[in-house]
């Protein structure tokens, strides 16, 4: 099934999920990482993107971002990839692209799933058994979010700042969170969300998105009912 244009509401964070060609390598050593991070922080704040969570995987990233504008996210995206991806050839030696093609995005119902989606960025390195904490891993925004590290690139959401009344709190409050497993669920729909493009959220949620940007969200229904019979 074809994808729909990418749609913006103001407001509303994304779910992104950018990986390399092939699902190769995107990251060859620390300061490849440590460059990204740098420059995507630099991206995010010349063209208005606040990022809530973050991890950097060897052959993927995933981002919560919420975008000040409709061209917030595209061009953070753009500068940032073509930025990275001229020093990857030039420190490699290689040519061509980095990408599997364009990112993949899907609008997060705050109210429903932020804090899922922020745990599930975060746990991908446990998932792919790179270590056996998030803690351990560097490059996400875990230890901001549940540490109190500081990551310049890390700006909270709203929902985050409610979660007490002092940093104390809300990191203790969101390591917590850490302590139920997701849901199988969860993870199916935000897979089938990202990859085609569609709200994940309640069918309220998806019916505010469609009439905000004035067109269908959701992907058709399979094939039509069969026509009754002549009698």
């Amino acid at each position: 099934m074809a994808r729909l244009g990418r749609y913006f509401v103001p407001g509303l964070p994304l779910h992104v999920l950018q990986r390399g060609n092939d699902r190769r390598a995107i990251f060859f050593g620390p300061p490849d990482y440590a460059r990204y991070r740098e420059w995507l922080h630099a991206a995010s704040l010349n063209h208005g993107c606040a990022i809530h969570a973050y991890v950097f995987m060897p052959n993927y990233v995933r981002l919560l971002v919420t975008p000040r504008d409709e061209f917030s996210l595209p061009k953070t995206m753009q500068s940032l990839g073509r930025r990275y991806v001229r020093h990857v050839n030039s420190a490699y030696g290689r040519s061509g692209t980095l990408w599997e093609g364009r990112y993949h995005a899907a609008l997060i119902d705050p109210e429903a799933y932020l804090f899922d989606c922020m745990r599930f960025i975060e746990l991908n390195p446990v998932h792919a058994k790179l270590v056996g904490h998030p803690s351990e891993y560097e490059w996400s925004s875990f230890r901001a979010n549940a540490l109190g590290q500081y990551d310049p690139l890390v700006r909270t959401h709203s929902r985050y700042a409610d979660l007490g009344i002092n940093p104390s709190q809300r990191q203790r409050a969101y390591r917590a969170l850490f302590d139920h497993n997701l849901t199988d669920e969860f993870v199916a729909a935000l897979a089938a969300a990202t990859n085609g493009g569609w709200p994940l959220g309640s069918d309220q949620f998806k019916r505010e998105v469609a009439q905000a940007v004035g067109r269908r969200v959701m992907p058709l229904s399979k094939g039509r009912p069969p026509r009754p019979c002549a009698t």
